[in-house]
């Protein structure tokens, strides 16, 4: 066989060209340098160009996939949001003969999904007050997370497992910004907070005391 021609000997090959970082692959590296980031720094004290280098792209390279850090951050914010959704709310519907586990399964699942990305919560919860786009954004979310906990506790109340008491919306939406208290704090190390190991536990006996245990005063209220 004669010798491939020097140009085409110089020419790329199809596979070579193919193992380029596509777009999503160097997405995603700058969300994983900022995620990797937020662990060790606040959102403020990380540059562009922290990111840029952490990705392995250049710092115009980097403003094709995000205008900002506060972008970088919601998209993380909104990444784990969706993975928290996906692990929770397919319960929903599910058979709540035993609440506990119901319940246990739920609670765990945001509070596993969200300790496996604790600087993006910390940071999130720290750029709220500064940050309107976060600040809807979180808003949003936990006015989900209101609405199916409510659809659950009134579904209890229907088939008689729960009591009547006070609303189901101010009873859920008082669970769920205990949960995102406390997570916050255990998070973020703050004092006091509860021993992580015994967090879920500890909110779990709340949740189902709050649900299933009404005193006649408080019921009377409604």
């Amino acid at each position: 066989m004669a010798p491939l021609p020097a140009a085409d000997k110089a020419r790329p090959s199809r596979s070579r060209r193919g193992t380029r970082p596509s777009g999503d692959d160097r997405e995603q590296a700058i969300l994983t340098t900022a995620e990797r980031l937020l662990a060790d720094r606040t959102l403020g004290e990380i540059s562009i160009d922290d990111l840029a280098r952490g990705a392995g792209i250049s710092r115009p390279t980097f403003y094709f996939y995000f205008p900002s850090k506060d972008a970088v951050l919601l998209t993380l914010l909104d990444r784990v949001n969706v993975e928290a959704d996906s692990a929770a709310f397919g319960l929903v519907g599910q058979s709540t003969e035993d609440p506990a586990t119901l319940w246990r399964a739920g609670i765990s699942a945001f509070f596993t999904t969200f300790s496996a990305h604790r600087a993006v919560a910390v940071a999130a919860a720290q750029a709220k007050a500064g940050n309107s786009e976060v600040r809807e954004l979180w808003s949003r979310v936990m006015e989900k997370w209101v609405r199916q906990t409510e659809e659950i506790i009134q579904s209890e109340r229907d088939r008689g497992a729960a009591p009547p008491g006070i609303p189901v919306r101010d009873l859920a939406v008082a669970l769920n910004l205990m949960n995102e208290r406390v997570m916050h704090t255990v998070f973020a190390a703050e004092h006091p907070t509860l021993e992580e190991s015994r967090a879920v536990d500890t909110l779990l006996h709340v949740w189902l005391n709050s649900i299933y245990l009404t005193t006649p005063d408080v019921a009377c209220s409604r």
